[in-house]
């Protein structure tokens, strides 16, 4: 365990972190691993992996100190200002209306986001969909329908934690002020793993935003208001 210090306040923490390896999050990964070598954070931190529904269940059972949340998962827990938010199409959360209705098992928000919006089909997200859109334009893009029927961005999911309310109000703060360049090295291994091109990787990040600003925050509030209702 070692030393953090936030402003005047030194602490000792070992953090335990809800790892999901969607390609929408390889951004944040890069910013964590420089923030905690970083002289002003220097931290202990392990990675639990998993995909959304396995981490939501993780968080919650407290086997990690923070993740990002299944929004639909997340109305009771404590966030910061981050999140994995679509502000129109997204390309990585389906509906395939030509096959039998399904929910994807690793889904917990975008499984109740097509019954909010009355999709039939089966619903797919992460990396396989986003390789499926790539290959294909027989899908309904939940996020691209969701703004055309509320004009609000949809929020996919929420960094939540359990303690040390500044160190993720740091984290947050860090991250949004500055741009995270993916060295080649990166790109190339995230290509090769997910079997997506390069670009196709480049051009998909620029659809997702990370800071819930207020229009986040009110596509989040009619999506729970919608979410009780069904």
């Amino acid at each position: 365990m070692t030393q953090i210090t936030l402003s005047s306040v030194v602490y000792n923490y070992s953090m335990i972190f809800g790892k999901i390896e969607y390609l929408n999050l390889l951004p944040f990964h890069i910013f964590m691993k420089r923030f905690t070598k970083g002289s002003s954070a220097k931290m202990s931190m392990e990675y639990k992996r998993g995909v959304p529904a396995k981490i939501n269940a993780a968080f919650h059972a407290r086997r990690v100190d923070a993740a990002f949340i299944s929004s639909i998962s997340a109305r009771k827990s404590t966030h910061v200002g981050l999140g994995i938010i679509a502000k129109k199409s997204v390309k990585s959360v389906l509906v395939i209306p030509s096959r039998t209705s399904k929910k994807d098992r690793e889904s917990a928000s975008s499984n109740v986001l097509a019954s909010v919006l009355g999709v039939d089909g089966e619903v797919i997200i992460g990396d396989k969909a986003l390789r499926y859109a790539v290959q294909s334009k027989e899908y309904i893009d939940l996020a691209k329908l969701w703004n055309e029927k509320y004009n609000l961005p949809f929020v996919f999911a929420l960094l939540c934690y359990h303690k040390e309310k500044k160190l993720y109000k740091k984290i947050e703060h860090a991250f949004l002020k500055r741009e995270v360049r993916i060295p080649h090295y990166i790109l190339e291994e995230a290509s090769q793993r997910t079997k997506i091109e390069k670009r196709e990787i480049l051009e998909y990040l620029k659809l997702i935003s990370y800071e819930l600003d207020t229009p986040a925050r009110r596509g989040l509030k009619k999506f729970y208001t919608l979410a009780n209702a069904t």
